[in-house]
């Protein structure tokens, strides 16, 4: 089993728990946080992610070992090379994050994470087997041409996303005294807004690990008392079947495809930005 996997692996009765006990406490508290039809359908969808992305993994390992022979430099296994890797990782994702929402090729995937109406732990589970279709892992070929090992570069990869596991929920608001944190990481109170279809918080907080990125590049929004969160996409989508969740956006860009008039306008269709209700970028 390859790294990236067994690091997952490794995590998830860490994960569990925690599902565990956010579940508990809500239902104690009758604030509806969860559903099981939907922590259900989350469940699945992770395995089939996971599934797909062992595979793919599996079949894309030999283009990465081949690409690293043109490797700019050779970089030692060190503790600073490895954080150099994470800093580098999560830039590197933070543009694969805001170009998923931007452009529809990689939107079709990344919306399945969107689309739930709930936001808690289970959510972070929510992921599309179609990653590696859309292409999820050419963001990490820069860091193989630079000198990074493959097998550094997709645990740094699992790492960032193990970080993102804890952002996903309502029970922790902001952190008090060590809100100094806020302006360097990402926290369930940014990626909140992340997850909002509020027209405020559209295509904001785009952060992995570090939010530092969101606040050179503009893309920072506050969570704010006075606006909040509503989850989900802007389109009337309400479904716990886990197939139509993962290829809602893949129909309906076939269908926009079969209709075109010419061939020129399949671009578009295919890259260009998606519909999104609130957003005065598409």
């Amino acid at each position: 089993m390859i790294p990236v996997e067994l690091i997952l692996l490794a995590l998830s009765p860490v994960f569990i728990g925690f599902i565990a006990w956010e579940w508990y406490r809500s239902h104690q508290a009758a604030n509806g946080v969860y559903r099981w039809q939907d922590s259900l359908a989350n469940a699945v969808l992770a395995l089939l992610h996971q599934g797909s992305d062992m595979l793919a993994l599996l079949l894309l390992m030999p283009f990465f070992l081949w690409l690293h022979q043109f490797r700019l430099f050779d970089i030692d296994l060190t503790a600073a090379t490895v954080a150099l890797a994470f800093l580098l990782q999560d830039f590197l994702y933070y543009w694969f994050h805001r170009a998923s929402h931007h452009i529809r090729w990689l939107w079709a995937s990344h919306v399945a994470h969107h689309s739930s109406r709930q936001m808690n732990f289970s959510t972070a589970l929510r992921q599309s087997l179609t990653y590696p279709l859309s292409g999820m892992w050419l963001f990490w070929t820069p860091m193989i041409l630079l000198g990074f090992t493959p097998a550094l570069v997709f645990a740094v990869v699992a790492l960032n996303l193990a970080f993102q596991f804890f952002v996903h929920t309502q029970a922790v608001k902001r952190l008090g005294w060590l809100g100094w944190l806020e302006w360097l990481f990402n926290t369930p109170s940014h990626h909140r807004v992340h997850h909002a279809c509020n027209a405020v918080y559209i295509d904001k907080n785009f952060a992995g690990v570090l939010v530092i990125w969101d606040r050179l590049f503009g893309t920072f929004v506050a969570e704010r008392a006075d606006e909040p969160c509503r989850y989900g996409i802007t389109e009337d989508f309400n479904s716990d079947n886990p197939l139509t969740i993962t290829f809602y956006e893949w129909r309906k860009m076939l269908s926009e495809a079969l209709k075109l008039s010419s061939v020129r306008q399949l671009p578009a269709v295919l890259f260009g930005a998606p519909k999104k209700a609130g957003n005065d970028d598409n």
